[in-house]
């Protein structure tokens, strides 16, 4: 018998970046994050996709500019729908964009690239063999996918129509995507999980969390709308530093916040991606 999958339809599963240089890249994760990269490509294939793993689970990839896509290196989100043609329908109903597809991946999955009402990138996933991410909330894998909004009104509307998400508001600590039921679903992977999350002073509710909504201030011109991620790490200062060793940046440093320091990192090629290490005494 096969083991439950972690994701149930609408849970972020799977990101990936894309790079100009895959190789380059490879060598920045795999030494900020301690990956093994390994191209999962057929012989002969015309492109690359490189899966970077800890531990001999997958945690996440990276692999060149398909045609037609933004030529800027970004981090893309993946979320799990059980059927990327009827999702694709809700995001054109809920006045997003089908950007791309859907098409199948092989023996993989399912796709399509889709944009909310503001122009937010985002991709959606009907897992065939490759069924997300073996390997999150640990250091060196995702711990979190971050949606940047200047309509957060229209944001929650459009994401409520398409996956069912709801808002958890945490007051300074920030607004939360919630998916009812997900908790449930975690309690039976990991027995336990919420009432430990509870005794960590969780407020009532996390266990649902999904990603989290982040308002864009009006005062902030350059930032537009997009979906990034953040990779949970043991040492967020010394992560930084390793970054800028490596040939990244800095882009906001190690700040304590509520549960974390946090920090904003960029790679050599301009992707950017938060590097957060859970600090509980912060709460």
């Amino acid at each position: 018998m096969s083991s439950p999958d972690r994701y149930i339809p609408g849970v972020p599963c799977w990101v990936d970046t894309n790079q100009p240089d895959l190789d380059a890249a490879a060598t920045f994760y795999a030494g900020l994050f301690g990956w093994q990269c390994e191209d999962v490509m057929p012989p002969g294939a015309a492109t690359r996709y490189l899966i970077g793993r800890l531990g001999g689970g997958d945690v996440a990839a990276i692999t060149s500019f398909s045609e037609g896509a933004p030529t800027h290196p970004v981090w893309n989100t993946y979320i799990r729908v059980e059927n990327a043609d009827e999702t694709a329908m809700r995001v054109k109903e809920a006045g997003g964009t089908v950007l791309m597809g859907p098409w199948d991946v092989q023996d993989q999955g399912r796709m399509a690239v889709c944009a909310d009402r503001e122009g937010a990138d985002f991709m959606i996933w009907e897992a065939r063999s490759h069924r997300g991410s073996d390997v999150v909330n640990e250091p060196g894998s995702v711990n979190f996918n971050d949606l940047y909004s200047r309509e957060p009104d229209a944001a929650t509307q459009f994401y409520h129509a398409v996956f069912g998400w709801e808002i958890l508001d945490l007051g300074p600590g920030g607004q939360m995507w919630t998916l009812p039921g997900y908790g449930d679903h975690l309690d039976r992977l990991h027995p336990g999980n919420t009432a430990a999350m509870a005794e960590m002073g969780a407020p009532a509710g996390f266990e649902n969390v999904v990603a989290s909504l982040n308002p864009i201030s009006s005062d902030d011109a350059d930032t537009q709308p997009h979906w990034g991620i953040t990779f949970g790490v043991a040492d967020a200062d010394a992560t930084a530093a390793k970054a800028v060793e490596l040939g990244g940046k800095i882009v906001m440093p190690p700040t304590d916040a509520p549960w974390v320091r946090m920090s904003v990192l960029q790679d050599p090629a301009g992707a950017i991606f938060g590097a957060n290490q859970f600090v509980p005494e912060n709460s």
